[in-house]
């Protein structure tokens, strides 16, 4: 190759840096920096707050007081609701399970059953059950208010699947 094709190659990749390129052309909609179609950030936000100020309610309710009770109730009920109006999504089964993987999570469950029993059957002064030992960390209403939320995102998210 000549050495002048040299700078003319690099003044076109120059060019092609510098130019905007996009392999997929915008719609419409995102050159004039509209939203995607489906984005409502108005309508988010204000479910984001209700979902708040309900999880908000919730942590200031006494424990294992009728109003905890109904507002714990409550979601669940919505959310069966809407788990059972939708229609039936199957997810198909595996070809095979992981007896290994599998066994290691019955481990586990089986564990926290012995020790929440164990703690029933025993005396809690020197056996506390998980929820003794959870309560002091969940107990300022900020954090329980965060964790009420998350419950409440984790059924949303078993309702949406």
């Amino acid at each position: 190759m000549p050495a002048g094709n040299v700078s003319t190659d690099e003044a076109a990749l120059e060019r092609a840096a510098s130019a905007d390129h996009h392999p997929v052309p915008p719609s419409a909609g995102e050159a004039r920096g509209q939203l995607p179609a489906g984005a409502r950030p108005a309508r988010n936000a204000i479910i984001g707050a209700a979902v708040i100020g309900y999880a908000w309610l919730l942590g200031g309710a006494a424990p294992f007081s009728t109003r905890a009770l109904i507002e714990v109730l409550l979601p669940g009920a919505v959310l069966g609701v809407i788990a059972f109006a939708r229609p039936l999504e199957r997810i198909p089964a595996p070809a095979s399970v992981d007896t290994a993987g599998l066994s290691y999570w019955v481990i586990a469950v089986a564990l926290l059953f012995e020790w929440e029993a164990s703690a029933v059957r025993d005396d809690r002064s020197w056996h506390p059950s998980l929820t003794d030992l959870i309560n002091p960390l969940i107990a300022p209403h900020p954090i329980k208010t965060a964790a009420i939320v998350v419950w409440l995102l984790a059924g949303w998210a078993l309702v949406r699947r």
